[in-house]
Order: C-alpha cells, then sequence, then structure tokens
C-alpha cells in the first residue's frame, strides 16, 4: 500500500486546516439545544444531563421521555436502551469537572474534538494511499464544508463514534505495514478496542468492519482462513455489543422501536416503504449527497475520484463499507440527515482524490492557468449552495421554545411531570429541564391520574375543550399556548 511519509510541511498544512475547522465549529457554539434534529440531540443531553443530577451508571440511562411513545410500553422512570452511552458519559464527566458552561455545550465540544480526529486520519491515510494534493483537499472538505461542519458539532454520538471507527483502521493499518511483532500485537489490540468501542457508541458504524477485513485479507491473503488473529479480533470486537444488546433486552420499555430504519419512513399519510424505491435515490443522491453535502458543484469531482484506478482497493473498501451502510438503513437515512454523518470521511476522501487527479491529468487536457481558478470557484460555489440552500436553516431555533421553557420553569417545579404535547418532539421537556410526555398520548384525564401535574399546549381545539370543561386551572395563556394545571 502507500509509502509516503509523513514530514514536517504536512503537520504545519494539517495544523492549519485543524485550526480552521475548529474556528468554523465553534458557531454559534452556546445556542440553545433547538437546532436541527434537536429531538434527538434532546435526548442525548438528556441522558448525560440525568449522569450528572441522579445516579451516574451507564448500564442504566436515563431521559427525560417517560412516555410509550417511542418504545411502545409505559416508561416511568425514563429509561433511554439504544447505544451504550458512552459518548454521553464522556461530556458528563467534562461538566462534573468543571460545570462552566451548559452541559450541552459540553457535547458540541465533545463532537468537535473527534471530528478533527477524523480530519487529521483522513489527511494521513491519502497522504499515504494517493497523493498530498488530495490530502490536503479531502481533509479540507471535511473542514469546511457546511454539511460536514454543522454534523461535526453536534449534540449526537455518530461522528465519536465514526472517529473511532476511523481509529481502528488506522491502527489495523499501521499493524499491517509492522514487523517487529510487540509493536505488531500492540497495534492489533488497540484496533479492537477502537472498533468495539465506536460499534458500541452507535452500532451502524459496523460497516466499517469490511474495511477491517480487507487489511486482514490484503496481509494474510490465502492463508487467512487458518489465522486465529483474524477470529481473534472480531469475535473480541463483537463481543460487548453482543452482551450489551443480550442485557438490553430486559428492559423492553426503554428500547425504541427500529425496525424502520431499514426500508421505511413516517410521512403525513402515516408509515411508507421506501426500500428501493425511486423516491430513496431522489433523497439520497439528490437531496442529501449532491445538494446538502456537497452544493452540487463538488458531485462530479466524487464521481471522478470514485472512478480513480488506485494501486490498492483499501479506499475504496472505506468508501463500500459506508455504501452498505447506506444501502441497509434506507428508511433511517432517507428520514433523517444526521444518518449521513457516517458517510462523510469517505465523501470528503474521494472528492480530495477528484480534485488531485483533475490538477494533475487535467493540465494534459485543460487549458492549464484555468484549473485552478475553476477548482476554487466550485470549492465556493459548493459552499455558497450548500450553506444557502440547506444548512443555514440548521442553525435556527424557534424563541417561542425557549419562552415556552421559561414559563414552565416559572410555574413548575422539578419533580413534576409535565405534559408538552409536541408530537413526541422531547426539546421542550430538555430545555424546560422537566420530566414527563412530550405528546398528548391519552387523555388528560388519563395522564392526570398517572401523576401528570401540568399541560402546556397550542393546541387551539384542545385549548377551548379543556376550558369549557372548567376542570383545570390555568396558570398561564398567550396568543401561542396555554399551560394548564391538572
Amino acid at each position: 500500500m502507500g509509502k509516503k511519509s509523513v514530514q514536517k510541511k504536512d503537520l504545519l498544512i494539517l495544523g492549519c486546516i485543524i485550526l480552521i475547522a475548529l474556528v468554523l465549529r465553534l458557531y454559534k457554539i452556546g445556542a440553545p439545544l433547538s437546532d436541527f434534529h434537536s429531538w434527538r440531540q434532546a435526548d442525548t443531553a438528556a441522558v448525560a444531563r440525568n449522569f450528572v443530577r441522579e445516579k451516574f451508571d451507564i448500564f442504566e440511562p436515563h431521559y427525560d421521555d417517560l412516555s410509550s411513545i417511542q418504545s411502545g410500553s409505559e416508561n416511568p422512570k425514563g429509561l433511554r436502551f439504544v447505544e451504550l452511552p458512552l459518548y454521553n458519559a464522556m461530556f458528563a464527566i467534562l461538566y462534573k469537572i468543571a460545570p462552566l458552561t451548559p452541559i450541552e455545550v459540553y457535547g458540541r465540544i465533545t463532537t468537535i474534538f473527534f471530528s478533527l480526529i477524523i480530519i487529521s486520519i483522513i489527511y494521513y491515510l491519502l497522504l499515504r494511499e494517493h497523493s498530498r494534493t488530495s490530502a490536503f483537499f479531502g481533509s479540507l472538505i471535511y473542514a469546511v464544508m457546511p454539511a460536514f461542519i454543522f454534523f461535526s458539532r453536534v449534540v449526537l454520538p455518530e461522528t465519536t463514534a465514526v472517529a473511532f471507527s476511523f481509529l481502528s483502521i488506522l491502527f489495523l493499518y499501521w499493524w499491517y505495514f509492522q514487523k517487529r511483532r510487540l509493536l505488531s500485537l500492540a497495534f492489533l489490540i488497540v484496533s479492537l478496542v477502537c472498533f468495539s468501542i465506536s460499534i458500541l457508541i452507535k452500532p451502524t458504524v459496523i460497516f466499517y468492519g469490511l474495511t477491517l477485513f480487507y487489511l486482514f485479507i490484503s496481509r494474510y491473503r490465502f492463508s487467512s482462513l487458518k489465522r486465529f488473529e483474524i477470529y481473534f479480533y472480531f469475535f473480541l470486537s463483537l463481543l460487548p455489543l453482543i452482551a450489551w444488546r443480550l442485557y438490553i433486552q430486559k428492559f423492553p420499555e426503554g428500547i425504541p422501536s427500529s425496525g424502520w430504519l431499514i426500508s421505511s419512513v413516517n410521512t403525513f399519510e402515516g408509515q411508507k416503504n421506501i426500500f428501493m424505491k425511486p423516491a430513496f435515490f431522489r433523497w439520497i443522491f439528490y437531496e442529501r449527497l449532491n445538494v446538502m453535502i456537497f452544493g452540487g458543484f463538488l458531485t462530479g469531482f466524487f464521481i471522478f475520484g470514485m472512478l480513480a484506478k488506485l494501486k490498492k482497493y483499501f479506499l475504496h473498501f472505506i468508501l463500500l463499507s459506508s455504501l452498505m451502510y447506506l444501502f441497509v438503513f434506507q428508511g433511517g437515512n432517507v428520514q433523517h440527515e444526521y444518518y449521513q454523518t457516517v458517510l462523510l470521511p469517505p465523501l470528503a476522501m474521494f472528492t480530495g482524490i477528484g480534485i488531485a487527479l483533475l490538477i494533475q491529468e487535467g493540465k494534459r487536457i485543460f487549458t492549464p492557468f484555468l484549473v485552478y481558478p475553476t477548482i476554487i470557484c466550485a470549492l465556493l460555489f459548493s459552499f455558497s449552495f450548500s450553506y444557502y440552500y440547506k444548512v443555514k436553516d440548521f442553525y435556527t431555533y424557534p424563541q417561542d421554545l425557549n419562552q415556552m421553557a421559561k414559563i414552565l420553569m416559572t410555574f413548575t417545579s422539578e419533580d413534576d411531570k409535565i405534559i408538552t404535547d409536541r408530537l413526541g418532539d422531547t426539546t421542550l421537556l430538555y430545555l424546560a429541564s422537566r420530566k414527563g410526555a412530550p405528546m398528548l398520548y391519552k387523555t388528560v384525564e388519563q395522564l392526570r391520574e398517572d401523576g401528570y401535574s401540568f399541560y402546556m399546549t397550542d393546541k387551539k381545539e384542545i385549548i377551548e375543550d379543556l376550558k369549557q370543561q372548567k376542570q383545570y386551572l390555568v396558570l398561564f395563556e398567550n396568543n401561542q399556548f396555554t399551560l394548564f394545571k391538572l
């Protein structure tokens, strides 16, 4: 495989890229946790906040939703069993050590830190496997393109999981070249641990195991089936995940339904099957990859890079791993933009390769002095289209949610169970620092009997109906919402 070594100028180039990436990711770092995909971010941050306020036990995580909406079973303890909450625990610990800023800011900082690790690995692997030019552009794209930036500073575990996946690839890559047995064994063990951590943080990154398998096959070739190391590696790395999945089966009320992630999306007409339908290809390859991620003008560079003939298939296997994930979890990827976080590193890498090839080969095909200006214009146009057409709105947050949260904190106590009537969105519960139900999933009277004390709603017909019943006291009301005492 690759032979290029890291030089001092590479450290300087990478350092500048990381600095730029860090500055861009600090944009609105202290904003309320009510921006794009706030409901999922709020659930993640709530687990961390409850680690700080309650018992710090990663084997019994709690969030703010006490309803049966996500799992189909009543969840009075607010149990939250999805991935092992290692990511949540990381920034909860940071907050406990130095509670200088809201805990969600520590969550963003944690995500940013791991995104910088990804940028460094992208640069190194491209440098070793292709060229310094592709390393520069690949890491730069991950550092500065709007969609890459936004999903590298949200309070979600995907970026951290991807970082550990790429650390496992990096250490196994070093193992591939290492001749000294002791150091080779150390690289193998560290890679194993990183891969195990990555799939515990987010099991969907398990598809990068295909790249790891390729490295084993490349080294051992026809004797691979006889090599104990391969079985040892994958068995031990998967064992903690298997143990975790078996363990959480004891708490079905805390496990959100997830079968739809493979083939279905939720629409205003109900759940629709989208598996391999034209709508899947339109949403993913046009709306998400072409417009949101590449801003239109970088798509050609990515395709050019993807079709490039490389000496080895190592980088192609990284891309293939991500595409396998995309085609398996079609429902999740169409339903939620943040699912594309797993795809971002190989997308940046092959776009960098495409740009490098244009620079290398384009001078023989095109007018030489136009090549660089064309690339610069393409990058600027892509940034602008991605940001202004899509990503700019991701940073916005509704002011009314913050006002509603302040009203709830004024009229209720932390022990009160609240109904926020937000169609299952837990953002308001998080902002108000309260637990309860994010939706009226039973009648008001039934929820009152279940111990709910307050009901906030902006549904005019429900407000009028409850007022006519004259059973519940109106504590606060304006032209947008009403808070009832049950």
